[in-house]
């Protein structure tokens, strides 16, 4: 039997190919990053063909630093940045436009008209999702409006609309001879044009939105054998590989981390920062800013629900101290900076660069550094760096706590993503959520989730009790901070982002 899974995660700074074995650890990852085009204040955006282009490149660099060849591998599975849409030709694969990407705030007149015809939460009991800039079905319709030769195209019955997810599979599968044009029911999820009981697209929505059925793609559970097809021998595999299953990123993280049972959470701390909580089959809305969303749907069982807590930024903002203000010369540097430093000195950084998401919901909002005196210096402004993803985690974690008052008591929260490796990030986000932190052996969760719904489609592991049997603990983080010093922090924090509000015309 094939000893390897292998996992395509196609995230917002990079993509990567990584490969694991039937114990989850990780032999062997290819990586390369894309370019941000950000053309106007508060658009991004990311040009799908570069992106198609070091998929083909880090699969083969993923092949070669392990030593093996496609046909070793047992399935494939694809995880993504999720809301990010694009555009393309069925017969020629070319783009007609740069995919626009989920931090993208140029739908904001649009959102502003559905708010003001019949409110924020017009579609929220069909899709779980308030009226945002974030989703996908906003930026199809800027796409169709904006774009002459979409508008053209889909009149044509040329056009082809799809996340990344999406756009991977359609090229592995072959492209403009046989590509197989589906999304997973997570990925669908997001676009705030899926019915969550259907789990089907729904037609009332898309005629808002102006949006014809055909140029969407199919909606396929999160892991199936014979769903996504199997990859072209002319391809970067150069094997007919099975796809075995796809999941939006977050949604892979959770299943990555084994949140299988009703009332687990996990955190992931990336580009943006994102809470899941396991509902379990129950659809659950939430009163206080958390979107209702799929988790994952494994075959033939039933959906699994979640709610969750979105940030824009959390590591993007890491990436912006570095790029735009050349505080840092690399990423990792931030932590030494900011133990230069005792405290924040009452600094606060809030990163409303497109907005705030959950809990406020606010495309009105623009990033603030607050609390400055001549006292202050460039630790200070590193440690409110790293801070603000803890207190924009608290912000979720007290809403969650809102929504479920009577069932809830978070005693710990598992941890994923790149700045786990930030014990400074980690001690802190303990600190102020008075709970224990805990980081699992493979902090890779998101391409490891993939890789799950992939293996589980095609047998490589036979059920969800064996990939419980995977996950292990790395470290522990414990509160060792008191309530008054929670409440005066927390209290810093909030007065900050009350200063972000009302930055911009555009409330959506």
């Amino acid at each position: 039997m094939k000893q390897y899974i292998g996992a395509i995660d196609q995230g917002t700074t990079s993509t990567r190919f990584i490969i694991f074995d039937k114990q989850g650890t990780i032999i062997s990852t290819g990586r390369k990053e894309h370019d941000q085009i950000c053309k106007k204040p508060g658009w991004v955006e990311h040009d799908p063909v570069q992106i198609w282009e070091n998929t083909k490149l880090v699969i083969n660099q993923g092949l070669e630093t392990a030593g093996i060849r496609g046909n070793d591998l047992a399935a494939i599975g694809v995880t993504n940045q999720r809301e990010t849409v694009l555009a393309w030709d069925r017969h020629t694969g070319k783009p007609y436009f740069n995919a626009i990407v989920w931090q993208c705030t140029r739908t904001h007149d649009i959102c502003d008209k559905l708010i003001k015809d019949e409110g924020q939460d017009r579609f929220k009991q069909k899709t779980g999702l308030p009226v945002a800039t974030y989703f996908s079905g906003p930026k199809i319709k800027w796409l169709m409006d904006n774009i002459p030769a979409v508008k053209k195209g889909v009149n044509k019955g040329n056009v082809l609309f799809g996340t990344m997810d999406t756009w991977i599979i359609w090229n592995l599968t072959g492209g403009p001879d046989s590509g197989i044009h589906v999304t997973d029911v997570t990925n669908a999820s997001r676009t705030m044009l899926m019915d969550l009981e259907t789990l089907e697209w729904d037609e009332n929505i898309l005629s808002v939105f102006e949006i014809p059925i055909h140029t969407l793609p199919k909606i396929v559970p999160s892991s199936d054998d014979k769903a996504y097809g199997t990859t072209k021998k002319e391809g970067p595999f150069e094997a007919a590989l099975p796809i075995g299953g796809a999941l939006g990123d977050q949604q892979a993280a959770l299943f990555g981390q084994t949140c299988f049972e009703p009332g687990e959470a996990k955190n992931t701390y990336g580009t943006g920062c994102f809470f899941l909580f396991n509902t379990g089959e129950t659809i659950e809305f939430s009163d206080h800013g958390l979107l209702t969303t799929l988790g994952y749907k494994i075959g033939s069982q039933k959906a699994c629900y979640a709610l969750e807590g979105s940030i824009a930024y959390a590591g993007a903002l890491v990436q912006w101290i570095r790029d735009n203000l050349g505080l840092v010369k690399n990423a990792s540097d931030i932590e030494d900076l900011a133990r230069t430093v005792e405290d924040n000195g009452d600094v606060y950084c809030v990163p409303a660069f497109s907005g705030l998401f959950a809990p406020y919901w606010r495309s009105d909002a623009r990033g603030v550094i607050a609390g400055l005196t001549q006292f202050a210096n460039k630790g200070h402004l590193a440690r409110a760096v790293i801070e603000s993803t803890a207190f924009q985690t608290k912000d979720i974690v007290d809403a969650v706590k809102k929504d479920f008052k009577k069932t809830i008591d978070l005693k710990h929260l598992k941890v994923d993503g790149g700045m786990v490796t930030n014990q400074l990030l980690m001690q802190f986000q303990a600190d102020i959520l008075d709970v224990e932190v805990i980081r699992p052996k493979i902090a890779e969760t998101t391409a490891l989730g993939a890789a799950y719904a992939a293996g589980l489609a095609v047998g490589f592991w036979s059920s969800q009790k064996d990939l419980k049997k995977n996950w292990a603990v790395h470290s522990k983080f414990y509160p060792a901070k008191d309530e008054a010093w929670r409440k005066k922090h927390y209290s810093g924090w909030q007065k900050a982002v009350q200063r972000t509000f009302n930055w911009t015309s555009h409330h959506a």
